[in-house]
């Protein structure tokens, strides 16, 4: 399974980037392909919707959101670098500095993202795999007690 580094996906400095390397000659069948991903995305909206500490931290719109989310996961996973075609570097620190991130939304976010992929059929041992890149990342988003600008960033693009 490849999941992107460097300018398609995480930056070097971004945690768990062995994890992410070591991955590299895999690919996103374990996933269900782009489809497959797709699913996993959907479901994990339905999970964030239905969550009542997770629902307050995203907009009212969730679409927009979800289909960013879907873009950057499968680039992530090793497929077609749309996400970055599109909003150029990742930089998902700064992308999430909009949303005030704290350690509890961090673990439901990625509770609710593990069933999702469990339940998507991603096998046991790829999931821990991945989440040995997903959670370290997952944790670099928390800002809640910084002093960040959280002016809505919306389309742009990112050099």
């Amino acid at each position: 399974m490849t999941l992107r580094t460097g300018a398609a996906g995480p930056s070097p400095a971004s945690p768990g980037i062995a994890i992410l390397d070591a991955m590299a000659n895999e690919a996103l069948e374990p996933f269900g392909g782009r489809e497959g991903v797709h699913r996993i995305i959907d479901d994990f909206y339905r999970r964030v919707e239905a969550d009542e500490v997770m629902r307050p931290i995203y907009p009212e719109d969730l679409g927009p959101g979800r289909e960013k989310l879907k873009l950057f996961m499968v680039q992530w996973l090793g497929g077609e670098p749309e996400y970055s075609n599109i909003y150029g570097h990742p930089r998902l620190r700064r992308r999430h500095f909009p949303f005030v991130i704290d350690d509890l939304a961090t673990g439901r976010w990625l509770r609710h993202m593990r069933g999702a992929m469990l339940d998507g059929g991603v096998d046991e041992a790829v999931v821990r795999k991945v989440f040995e890149a997903l959670a370290p990342l997952s944790k670099h988003m928390v800002n809640a007690n910084d002093n960040v600008p959280r002016d809505p960033i919306l389309e742009t693009f990112m050099n």
